[in-house]
């Protein structure tokens, strides 16, 4: 997926979750981590083409993190722990977007994994992130009339 729909459906899955601002901008954020940590494509970019979707778009990575982060290993303070939990949040769901349209790391970090819905930058991916939103919006709207 694009950087802005990567931003936009993790924002508000996760604005729609928790109702916190501090909380969204961690996690979007953290929505475009993997693809930042791995430069841009630039001149040298079938070098790049072949690193992309590698380590840093490895779930485990980031579920490690969460795990010691509830043992109490890493520096703790609310905003601090805030901060790393959503940044890693932000990330996983940049890897489940990232796993419908291509294929990313599953449980060992050379063995890939997805579906491929639509082509990056195409409208139906577009469309499909509008409809991502709708249907958190209206999951959201149904949660809160209980």
């Amino acid at each position: 997926m694009k950087w802005v729909n990567h931003e936009i459906v993790t924002g508000v899955i996760v604005y729609g979750a928790t109702g916190d601002l501090l909380s969204t901008a961690f996690a979007m954020a953290g929505a475009i981590f993997p693809d930042k940590v791995e430069g841009r494509p630039g001149a040298k970019y079938w070098s790049w083409r072949a690193r992309h979707r590698g380590w840093s778009h490895w779930p485990v990575i980031y579920i490690a993190i969460l795990a010691v982060m509830q043992m109490g290993l890493l520096p703790q303070g609310a905003d601090v722990e805030k901060g790393a939990a959503f940044i890693c949040i932000g990330a996983l769901l940049h890897i489940a977007e990232d796993a419908l349209c291509g294929k990313v790391p599953f449980l060992f970090p050379w063995q890939k994994v997805g579906i491929k819905l639509f082509t990056v930058g195409s409208v139906t991916e577009y469309v499909f992130s509008m409809a991502a939103v709708l249907l958190t919006y209206i999951i959201h709207a149904q949660l809160m009339l209980k």
